[in-house]
């Protein structure tokens, strides 16, 4: 399902989703509101990308929202002025929340703005991301929570573990060869870029 958001006291626009052709949306998924999706994203069934309290939210090109994801954020609009709290700011842009290229949410992952999650990083299931910067190259290890903090690029945050200050921050480890889950990310987009792929060709609605 892909519609428009609707006119609230901290919404004063309505808006499209923009998704680009080369894009699958499930049509047991949910995209509403303010969202860009780029190139080659599955949307698996389940997924809610919802664009209709804080906005915009932005999916980069060859990004997977997999399964039961949820991306939403809090407002970003108050009687008519933005909430700059709850913007974030990538390449001169700001968002609600901001999702680079090649990244992977995996299931029942929960990203709520204001945050961003930079190129080529995995989210593992059940993983939370809130008030948080993920950097470039990052594991986001299943049923981890990062809060109000930013992960510097290439760490790795273990399974099960909550990062609520800055200093657990700064001390995660760094991924080296050694890393078992180093690669992992890469074969996950291959996988979605394809399944998006084939089922725009099966023709499914």
């Amino acid at each position: 399902m892909i519609h428009k958001n609707v006119k609230t006291d901290f919404s004063s626009q309505v808006s499209e989703p923009v998704v680009d052709t080369s894009s699958f949306v499930h049509p047991l998924a949910a995209v509403i509101g303010n969202v860009i999706l780029g190139k080659s994203i599955m949307v698996a069934p389940g997924a809610c990308v919802r664009g209709d309290e804080g906005q915009p939210i932005y999916v980069g090109d060859e990004s997977n929202v997999q399964d039961g994801v949820v991306i939403h954020a809090l407002e970003t609009e108050e009687n008519g002025k933005p909430v700059e709290k709850n913007l974030m700011e990538v390449g001169g842009k700001k968002y609600a929340v901001y999702v680079g290229c090649r990244v992977s949410l995996a299931h029942q992952v929960q990203i709520h703005g204001p945050s961003v999650v930079m190129d080529d990083t995995f989210v593992g299931m059940k993983a939370l991301v809130f008030k948080s910067f993920v950097g470039k190259n990052c594991v986001i290890e299943p049923a981890a929570v990062l809060m109000g903090i930013k992960v510097p690029d290439g760490r790795y945050v273990e399974a099960g573990e909550i990062i609520k200050n800055q200093r657990d921050a700064n001390n995660l480890p760094t991924i080296t060869a050694e890393y078992p889950l180093k690669d992992m990310n890469k074969g996950v987009v291959h996988v979605n870029i394809a399944l998006a792929r084939e089922y725009l060709a099966a023709g499914i609605k």
